[in-house]
């Protein structure tokens, strides 16, 4: 008879649990953003290789002085495609470098990419592994992180950067980043 009780009272037991942690998760500041751990710490090492004749992406640029992002991306990315322009307009108006991260990628379709659609980028390297996506907990693409003077991890944007998040999330976070380091 105990038995019969306990797999009676398990199924709502289980519901009321997971509706309580998904009513806390919802309760967060911004439930659509992806927190990441990196923020206010050392960006961490690239071990990316070359990527075409543009500079190579190096920890000694992430961490030398000014203000710059990082891209993660991938030709395969539809979002990717779309903050195309956003970077390329960024690249030609911020006076902040761009870095990219291309990864999941094969070189030849990456630098067919940039040849056709244009290279935002200060530098650039292929992740031919997935250590730098692993150690920058980069889940998917685009993702872009903002890096103070200091190499310290400022701010992680995941998705596309339109000009809505351009203006509203990317350009209040620059100017944050400029401040402080």
């Amino acid at each position: 008879m105990a038995k019969f009780n306990l797999l009676m009272i398990a199924p709502p037991a289980v519901f009321a649990a997971l509706a309580g942690l998904f009513y806390v998760g919802m309760q967060r500041e911004d439930p659509d953003a992806l927190p990441s751990q990196l923020i206010g710490k050392a960006a961490p090492p690239v071990t990316v290789e070359q990527l075409g004749e543009t500079p190579l992406l190096t920890d000694e640029l992430l961490r030398g002085p000014g203000v710059k992002l990082v891209n993660f991306w991938g030709t395969w990315c539809v979002a990717c495609r779309a903050e195309h322009p956003t970077l390329l307009w960024m690249n030609d108006n911020l006076d902040v470098p761009l870095y990219g991260v291309n990864f999941d990628d094969s070189t030849s379709k990456a630098l067919a990419y940039l040849a056709r659609d244009g290279n935002p980028f200060d530098a650039l390297g292929e992740a031919t592994t997935s250590r730098t996506k692993i150690d920058w907990g980069v889940y998917g693409a685009p993702e872009t992180f903002i890096i103070d003077g200091e190499g310290v991890v400022r701010m992680r944007y995941a998705g596309p950067i339109t000009q809505r998040v351009l203006n509203e999330t990317i350009l209040p976070a620059l100017e944050e980043a400029k401040g402080g380091s």
